[in-house]
């Protein structure tokens, strides 16, 4: 019964998704890029959600959970903070400027030097740390949860290379032959799957503790396990406190307003109006996140007797633990639909970013739309192929697997926020003054937490949390694109045209609810203070 469910619901996915692309012009570069730009409110609010919420947040987040509690949901609660701004200040300027991908932005503002290296830099994360980990981390979570080493009488390292290899194939299939529009409208219905079968966990797991009764359950746990519940993180937390005004603010405005992966989404919004009520929406529902996200981890802190040798391993074992056999099919299937959509739309945007970026710019500079659509697709095939070899390599990762794409990520994070916000706030920063920052930042970064931070470590010396470490650079990043531009300068004032491929209307109730969510993000800091 669940293997039929989990099959009837991913083939349910699968020919809707089909159906609404059909009339999708796919070999034009607006068509298959971004989706004809006809994406609507909902459409990309629910594709911004599951693009973000896969097994990497889902297993990662509730691992931290069970070891530290709620300060890791930071990482929820200050993202609808980011979507907000996004909303007011960016978008807005990139469906001005008409562009399909960052890096066209910054070769407009700097040059087409800084749009090299930057979509290197993403083109590098992808391959490196997003892709693998989304692959490693949701094939670690279907192989522990329905145990599928046992099914198939493999070891578990051996069952975790073909887990890995169905999903990247599926989801090549998706991203490679379907464009964004598929992506987009499959992670939309997977997202109601989610969020149903997600919250489920919780509910089942209160339950299991308040011996059928969800609200004695989480009186219970919230009376035996207090310290859990306190929101403010301590020095020694995964996320301290302090960290939320500078690391994890560039985090979250990195993520949901410069990083192609997610902002493609609102990039193919018919106009600006529906693409700022997509992130608004995303941004009311990303407050209940931690529903999902970090609760069950504290649920299984208490089960467990916070006993468990590896904290990754909080969340598949509480679904094995609590969820009713007649669910299983069906949270298998929306769980690899989680998986599926955070690989493909990753590998989407980098077919995106090669074809326009690199294929159009350096290989071949007269080739037509359906050629540039050809050579997107093969390279994605060759990156799908890379990062399914990488993944189960990451058996293991000291850390865990969330802390170690963090920590990864504020590598090329850092430079691109800043040259990005600059950029738009800045009429005379130059592209050389860009390109120092970027390198700087780059190597400065990578340098201090993988060569200097161990060696701090082994001689008992302080070294700052990543997350400030990132704040750190972020504002020398800023300093070295004004000063290094006080000495030379832009040689004109930067304007942006408007293209005029969309209309740019303001949607009139974004001051209202935007206001909203700023204020209940607010609320939930010091109700939980």
């Amino acid at each position: 019964m669940g293997i039929i469910s989990f099959v009837a619901f991913t083939l349910l996915v699968a020919v809707i998704s089909y159906l609404a692309t059909r009339k999708t012009d796919e070999t034009s570069s607006d068509g298959y890029f971004l989706g004809g730009r006809s994406l609507t409110g909902p459409v990309i609010a629910g594709s911004l959600l599951l693009t973000n919420l896969s097994t990497e947040q889902i297993v990662g987040l509730n691992g931290v959970s069970f070891a530290d509690g709620l300060p890791v949901i930071a990482y929820e609660v200050v993202a609808a903070i980011a979507m907000v701004f996004t909303a007011f200040v960016l978008l807005p300027r990139y469906l001005k400027g008409g562009i399909a991908t960052i890096p066209q932005f910054l070769e407009k503002r700097y040059g087409k030097a800084t749009k090299t290296i930057v979509s290197m830099l993403f083109l590098l994360g992808y391959a490196i740390s997003m892709l693998p980990t989304v692959l490693y981390s949701g094939a670690l979570a279907i192989n522990t949860m329905f145990d599928i080493p046992e099914a198939l009488n493999m070891t578990a390292e051996g069952t975790l290379w073909v887990t890995v290899l169905a999903i990247g194939i599926i989801g090549s299939i998706y991203a490679i032959f379907g464009g964004l529009k598929a992506v987009a409208v499959s992670d939309s219905i997977n997202a109601v799957g989610l969020i149903i079968g997600g919250s489920l966990i919780p509910i089942f797991g209160l339950m299991y503790i308040g011996d059928g009764n969800v609200l004695d359950g989480l009186d219970i746990l919230t009376t035996e396990l207090p310290e859990k519940f306190v929101i403010i993180g301590d020095a020694t937390s995964a996320v301290p406190f302090w960290t939320l005004f500078t690391g994890m603010i560039i985090v979250n405005f990195y993520y949901w307003g410069t990083n192609q992966a997610i902002i493609q989404r609102a990039l193919g919004a018919k106009n600006l109006k529906e693409g700022q009520k997509g992130l608004i929406i995303a941004a009311f529902l990303k407050i209940l996140g931690p529903i999902i996200v970090a609760l069950p981890g504290i649920i299984a802190f208490y089960i467990f007797n916070g006993d468990l040798a590896n904290a990754d391993e909080a969340y598949p074992m509480l679904v094995r633990k609590v969820l009713p056999t007649a669910f299983i099919g069906f949270f298998a299937a929306v769980l690899f639909g989680a998986i599926l959509s955070s690989f493909n739309s990753a590998l989407n945007s980098s077919v995106t970013l090669f074809g326009l970026d690199f294929y159009k710019e350096y290989i071949n500079k007269e080739a037509n739309e359906r050629q540039v659509v050809k050579a997107g697709k093969t390279f994605g095939f060759v990156l799908a192929l890379f990062s399914m070899g990488i993944a189960p390599l990451l058996y293991g990762v000291e850390g865990g697997i969330f802390t170690y794409l963090q920590e990864l990520n504020g590598s090329y994070s850092v430079p691109i926020l800043a040259i990005i916000i600059v950029g738009y706030f800045s009429k005379r920063v130059s592209g050389k003054a860009a390109n120092i920052a970027i390198i700087f930042s780059v190597v400065t970064y990578l340098v201090s937490l993988y060569v200097i931070k161990p060696i701090f470590v082994e001689k008992g010396i302080f070294f700052p949390h990543f997350l400030h470490l990132m704040g750190i650079i972020f504002a020398l990043a800023v300093l070295i694109l004004y000063g290094a531009s006080r000495i030379k300068p832009r040689e004109s004032d930067f304007e942006l045209e408007y293209t005029k491929q969309v209309d740019i209307t303001p949607w009139k109730y974004l001051k209202v609810a935007g206001s909203c969510v700023i204020l209940i993000v607010v609320s939930l800091y010091i109700y939980l203070s």
